[in-house]
């Protein structure tokens, strides 16, 4: 048997609970131990040929390398532009980036005026949020890293002034495009104009960046709808994009409004479609720049960065949970077998800084296609709607809302006419009765239309809860397992040890303190409330199967007389009809 020198050994890392594991070039055998002496001494793994083994020289660089970020190497020195640095996604973003990637040169935020308010006087506004109290804390030197430049994705040549233009176009090297219309319920022409049309402006000015390596454009899991399977590569929009572009530009609102159904092709909506076009317009840069397309799925709130719980606009299931809690939401078309396709959005950015890394590692050997990844959990590591739903009642219990209109509670229907009926019952009915006697009492009636905001809001989203959705992941699952230990562990995208129950735990807190103002010092007074609520909801329950049964009893006898004569002469016209019969 055969002694091998140290560049035999392909990979040695240290694990997570510390020890070291060896993995042979030639053999898939691995062995651990717990120092490098006896990783030294006794991790050489074995075939019939040879042994591979590793110098001490080796092995300690091996060890002094796992403990560098290659990631925040990367991102050392670079100058990086982000679009949409104000939304959800955005800030988390900025903030991950300023705390793990500290030595990066700098950050152009595109802001625009918004309400009068200039964006150098938002940028004031922007540090102010919670999630970069703790960064500036440690580091308020490394606000000086982020610059504001002042520009519209909806303006020509995104608002941008000559000299920005030549600013961002000698100095950028990776690019976010993070800004986008979210909405599901708009009409094609502002998604259009936000999401494609701003893309394109952007792919224009990303041609003129010389010194550009990355260039990550967020799109979304549920942009090709259509398919049974969304795989990690391109797809064709249901039509030309620039074909799209210029129908928007020449035809008014209410031709527009008639064709969109035929245009959308049985994607859900115009967000949808618009994401379609955007990643074909993309596709039409292929080899010019360096692109990948990145597709998370419904992005939630953090799980751990920049703070466990945190979230910002009521979009998707935030607005759902809220409504639950208040008690105006009692019935939901759902299939609670389906898995909730969500993904936490540090989990999410972590995905995107980690694609910007990989992209550019491409670029720079060649020019290649444009990338896709789709930014998604396995459905195996997902709780499905039906526990989701149920593990965030039990903790609306444990940590109610303070202002509720009625004790949380209804159920998931798989049924849509079950639905239906629950809707008018639990719905409406309730809403039309209190807005009744607020009209009485001389208040403004509300809760009818906000019933029907919640309706247009459920039917947008039973089309997500309804649907098993197969969204393919492998390119994801592949970067994150090269990554070396402390990569694995600041950028991280696993969600192999997540405790769910306490992630929708935090969850609920996190929408309670950050969305609707409410601490925990709340909380209290909040299950004083939620006493009374169930208390009323018993007595309203109790009171209206009372007068029900009250009804039915004292029109009990007249019922049986009515019914009693309907069937007496419906036999007896029976009976005439035959006889006639037979005498004819």
């Amino acid at each position: 048997m055969t002694l091998m020198g140290n560049k035999s050994v392909n990979r040695v890392q240290k694990s997570l609970n510390g020890n070291y594991v060896c993995t042979c070039v030639s053999s898939t055998t691995n062995s651990s131990c717990n120092t490098l002496d006896n990783c030294l001494l006794f991790c050489c793994c074995s075939t019939s040929d040879a042994v591979f083994c590793s110098s001490m020289e080796a092995l300690t660089s091996i060890e002094e390398d796992a403990g560098v970020s290659q990631i925040a190497q990367f991102y050392a020195g670079k100058t990086i532009l982000i679009t949409g640095a104000t939304g959800f996604m955005g800030k988390v973003l900025v903030e991950k980036l300023l705390r793990s990637c500290a030595e990066l040169k700098a950050i152009y935020l595109l802001i625009r005026t918004k309400k009068g308010v200039e964006p150098s006087v938002r940028k004031e506004q922007y540090f102010k949020c919670v999630i970069f109290s703790k960064l500036l804390e440690k580091n308020p030197e490394i606000i000086n890293k982020v610059s504001v430049v002042k520009g519209d994705v909806l303006e020509p040549n995104l608002g941008l002034s000559q000299n920005d233009i030549n600013t961002l176009a000698s100095n950028v090297e990776i690019v976010f495009h993070c800004a986008a219309n979210v909405r599901f319920d708009q009409p094609l022409r502002p998604m259009v104009n936000m999401n494609v049309v701003g893309t394109l402006k952007l792919l224009q000015l990303a041609e003129k960046m010389s010194q550009l390596v990355a260039l990550v454009h967020v799109s979304t899991s549920y942009c090709q709808c259509n398919e049974s399977v969304l795989e990690e590569r391109a797809y064709a929009a249901p039509q030309n994009p620039f074909t799209i572009i210029e129908m928007v530009e020449t035809m008014d609102d209410a031709a527009l409004a008639e064709i969109t159904p035929k245009l959308l092709n049985g994607l859900p909506n115009t967000y949808a479609y618009s994401k379609a076009l955007s990643e074909d317009l993309i596709c039409r840069y292929n080899k010019k720049l360096p692109i990948i397309v990145t597709r998370p799925s419904i992005v939630t709130a953090a799980i751990h960065e920049p703070l466990p719980g945190w979230i910002e606009g009521v979009n998707g299931p935030t607005g759902l949970m809220i409504g639950a809690a208040r008690g105006v939401i009692r019935s939901m078309h759902c299939n609670p077998d389906y898995a909730s396709t969500v993904i936490p959005v540090d989990k999410a950015i972590n995905g995107m800084i980690l694609c910007g890394y990989q992209r550019a590692k491409v670029a720079t050997t060649s020019q290649s296609e444009v990338e896709f990844c789709n930014l998604c959990i396995s459905s195996k590591a997902l709780m499905s709607w039906g526990e989701s739903i149920e593990t965030g009642r039990k903790f609306f219990y444990v940590t109610p809302l303070s202002f509720a209109l009625w004790y949380p509670g209804g159920s998931i229907k798989r049924n849509y006419f079950h639905h239906m009926l629950c809707v008018i019952f639990l719905h409406y009915l309730p809403a039309y009765f209190i807005d009744f006697w607020l009209f009485l009492f001389g208040q403004k009636p509300f809760l009818v239309n906000v019933q029907r905001k919640i309706s247009t809001g459920l039917k947008l989203l039973q089309y997500y809860t309804t649907r098993d959705w197969d969204f393919r992941n492998e390119r994801f699952q592949q970067m994150s397992s090269q990554l070396n230990i402390t990569d694995q562990e600041i950028f991280d995208t696993s969600v192999s040890q997540v405790n769910w129950e306490t992630y929708i735990s935090n969850y609920i807190r996190g929408m309670r303190t950050y969305i609707l103002g409410e601490s925990d010092a709340t909380i209290p007074y909040a299950k004083k409330v939620l006493r009374r609520l169930y208390i009323l909801d018993w007595v309203a329950k109790i009171l209206l199967f009372t007068l029900t049964f009250w009804f039915l009893w004292t029109h009990l006898d007249g019922f049986v007389e009515k019914s009693d004569a309907f069937i007496r002469s419906s036999l007896q016209i029976i009976y005439n009809e035959r006889n006639s019969t037979l005498f004819t």
